[in-house]
């Protein structure tokens, strides 16, 4: 008694498909009159004009609803209710598509690193990804960040997927290490423009400098970094596992910290360049938080 007449009438032709009896009993079982079992639905004379009149005026107001297009038909001088044009709707498969919104940028000229300068240890920290492919196509990303005091990278973690979570993780670690930076420039990729980020940052007391979007140059001293990374490592090595480009790209990291000379550091090191500004003591500049609250220690390891 629950069931719809519609769901009735297949339950009686699902017992007499699976169950050969007569009809009689079969509608007696599924509580279906046999009238109602006989019933043959008839199309009306105008439903085909009907629906075609409806493509019409679907294709000239592609975001009409149904109930504007009603009121055209109307109009016109059709003598029709909104229900039989909402099935003929239904029955044609119309949708008015969502209308796409905006996405509202947040960077500014004024962030770009030419007039915002680093003027010390631990001022200005940088932000950008950069992307490569293992042997077998699939593809991995790393995070790289920079003190665009002393060209140093402080990171480098790489994965098949670094989301926001992450980023406030690796961050929370260097911090823990060398103390609050300032400020952290970086462009509008949803993983550092995430309200959990910013207000993760907020709440510690460290500034954001979006730069303005498609303005790499603005962030320059990382985009300079990830042309290196990629000239003098990523160009040359090939990956055959995420575990093996991890290890490689860290262990270029160390070099590229200590061994290799900058030419905008006089040709010295990152790192000792750092040490000669007395950045040892950096990590007592400003006290370190807790590490953000999330499920997994490692990042990209879950999708390793």
């Amino acid at each position: 008694k629950l069931l719809s007449p519609a769901r009735r009438r297949k339950a009686v032709l699902y017992l007499e498909k699976e169950h050969p009896a007569s009809e009689r009993r079969a509608c007696q079982v599924a509580g279906q009159h046999r009238s109602t079992q006989r019933y043959q639905p008839k199309d009306r004379d105008d439903e085909s004009v009907l629906i075609q009149d409806i493509h019409r005026l679907v294709g000239r107001h592609p975001r009409f609803g149904c109930r504007r297009i009603t009121r055209l038909l109307q109009d016109e001088g059709w003598r029709v209710n909104y229900k039989r044009v909402h099935r003929i709707w239904k029955q044609e498969g119309f949708k008015v598509p969502r209308k796409a919104r905006k996405k509202r940028y947040i960077g500014l000229a004024a962030n770009a690193c030419d007039k915002r300068k680093a003027v010390g240890v631990n001022d200005v920290w940088t932000l950008d990804f950069i992307h490569d492919r293992l042997v077998d196509g699939r593809q991995f990303k790393c995070l790289a960040i920079l003190d665009e005091f002393t060209r140093e990278n402080l990171a480098l973690p790489l994965g098949r997927s670094i989301t926001g979570d992450d980023v406030l993780t690796e961050l929370s670690r260097l911090i823990s290490l060398r103390g609050l930076p300032n400020f952290i420039r970086s462009d509008n990729g949803p993983e550092f423009v995430s309200i959990h980020v910013r207000n993760w940052l907020d709440h510690l007391g460290v500034g954001t400098l979006f730069i303005e979007p498609g303005a790499p140059w603005q962030n320059g001293y990382v985009e300079s970094f990830n042309s290196r990374f990629r000239d003098e490592f990523l160009n040359v090595e090939l990956f055959h596992t995420i575990k093996e480009a991890r290890m490689l790209a860290q262990k270029w990291r160390m070099a590229y910290n200590q061994t290799r000379p900058h030419s905008a550091l006089n040709y010295m090191t990152p790192a000792r360049f750092a040490a000669s500004r007395g950045a040892a003591d950096f990590a007592s500049l400003r006290s370190a938080p807790s590490t953000p609250p999330r499920q997994e220690d490692e990042i990209g390891y879950r999708a390793a």
